[in-house]
């Protein structure tokens, strides 16, 4: 494939992708499935936001990755098995999770005793999301195993950046602009979650919506797709062992503290949102979506408005 043709692939999927997120976010906005209630959440400043941006996001890049041109056949199959699979399990966790259990130690540790939060059982529903998709994919065995821990891997560790708002999508975003400089190959399949996630990143720097762990967790496994689809063994094995380190990191160290204390990663972080709230004592804050985050440990908040 040329370099115009990848070029005019990429960025016709990338304007599919934010034509179908936007125009799900406006339909589920005005008929909510089960009443604008059950999305609604309070942030920190006592504001209503609501959770549709997530299945917008998520149904968005699954159009778009059926529908973008000049995709291959497995890549494309494989990035709807990543999208649905990761927004179902993660609005169930969104939808159900109570948030009295965090971090894999937190979800393990309560399945150890007979307990089977919301987020053990998204953790295994992506893991099963991420070999389906591998398996789409094809090859042997090693690359299945290799790619499916690409995917649920990606799933968990952009949503664990799903703390503070537009954060997630800054995250997809620039993964998705690193994994198109390392491949051509990649670059059409990554800009399907790049476009679906810039185009309502407005509302979520606003704080009228969030992500959730239905579009965090869709957001990460259609990066893992790409990155398995596009990318070469050895940079593959780099990049999982990259993911692991993360999220082992996620389970001791804020992520939100690290960002705070570096200043080029906390101007990118602030860049378009809000001011902070004046401190003063926190209002009370309901449990919201990121507290069923299943890798979150101490870099987990109760809501991804947190600023």
């Amino acid at each position: 494939m040329s370099g115009r043709v990848t070029l005019a692939t990429t960025l016709a999927g990338a304007a599919l992708a934010a034509a179908a997120a936007q125009g799900g976010y406006r339909l589920l906005r005005r008929r909510p499935p089960g009443g604008e209630g059950t999305w609604a959440r309070t942030n920190h400043r006592g504001e209503k936001v609501t959770l549709l941006e997530g299945p917008a996001v998520a149904a968005g890049a699954a159009l778009a990755a059926a529908a973008a041109p000049g995709l291959p056949g497995r890549a494309r199959a494989a990035l709807l098995a990543a999208a649905a699979g990761a927004a179902a399990f993660g609005g169930y966790d969104d939808l159900a999770g109570s948030g009295g259990r965090r971090g894999f130690r937190g979800h393990l540790g309560a399945l150890a005793h007979g307990e089977l939060t919301t987020g053990a059982a998204k953790l295994g529903g992506i893991g099963a999301t991420g070999l389906a998709a591998s398996a789409l994919l094809g090859g042997g065995p090693a690359d299945a195993l290799l790619n499916a821990g690409l995917i649920a891997g990606g799933a968990n560790l952009v949503n664990l950046f799903d703390l503070r708002p537009g954060r997630a999508s800054k995250v997809t975003v620039t993964g998705a602009a690193l994994l198109a400089a390392a491949s051509p190959a990649a670059a059409p399949l990554a800009a399907v979650p790049a476009g679906a996630a810039l185009a309502l990143l407005g509302e979520d720097l606003g704080e009228r919506a969030m992500l959730g762990d239905a579009g965090a967790n869709a957001l990460g496994a259609l990066l893992g797709t790409a990155a398995a689809a596009g990318l070469g063994r050895p940079a593959r094995i780099a990049l999982l062992t990259g993911i692991i380190g993360l999220t082992a990191a996620s389970e001791v160290v804020s992520f939100t503290k690290v960002i705070e204390r570096t200043p080029p990663l906390r101007w990118l972080d602030m860049l378009g949102r809000r001011p902070a709230a004046p401190a003063g004592p926190a209002p009370a804050r309901p449990v919201s979506t990121s507290a069923g985050n299943t890798g979150a440990g101490p870099s987990a908040a109760p809501t991804a408005s947190t600023p």
